[in-house]
């Protein structure tokens, strides 16, 4: 009864990524981890995609798109430093267009691509949450899409 409680409620959620209770970490709902996805990026499936409120670009590290096997040409060079939070600041190396498929929904999204060595495969900050008008939270797991 209870798989089929959690089938029903996939079909009237058909605009929303959750997550469910058996892949909570050890230590429930009273966790602060990152909320990563996996997405479909340029046709292929990305692993590690973080989900960051805090960050107020999209960034895709420069080896991301080599494994995606994105040309370079595609990359439109600019001269946007990104800072973190720590003050220090890394130039960007241009900025690019990438086609996503997160849940039922389809984006198209511009990335700062940064050449970086990072723990994420991709980045989604605040502009693709507000153009998805995601609500994303760590503490419910949920990322619903209007």
């Amino acid at each position: 009864m209870n798989h089929l409680e959690k089938i029903a409620n996939k079909i009237f959620e058909v605009n929303r990524v959750t997550f469910s209770d058996d892949e909570l970490p050890i230590e429930g709902t009273e966790h602060n981890r990152a909320l990563y996805l996996t997405v479909k990026c340029e046709n292929s499936m990305v692993t590690q995609v973080l989900v960051d409120n805090g960050s107020s670009v999209n960034i895709c590290p420069l080896s991301t798109l080599s494994k995606l096997k994105v040309e370079d040409e595609r990359i439109h060079k600019n001269s946007i430093c990104v800072r973190g939070f720590d003050g220090g600041g890394k130039y960007s190396v241009g900025d690019i267009m990438l086609e996503l498929t997160i849940g039922p929904v389809e984006f198209t999204m511009e990335f700062q691509v940064l050449d970086i060595a990072v723990s994420y495969n991709l980045l989604l900050g605040r502009p693709w949450i507000h153009i998805a008008k995601a609500v994303s939270s760590t503490l419910h797991q949920v990322a619903k899409f209007e």
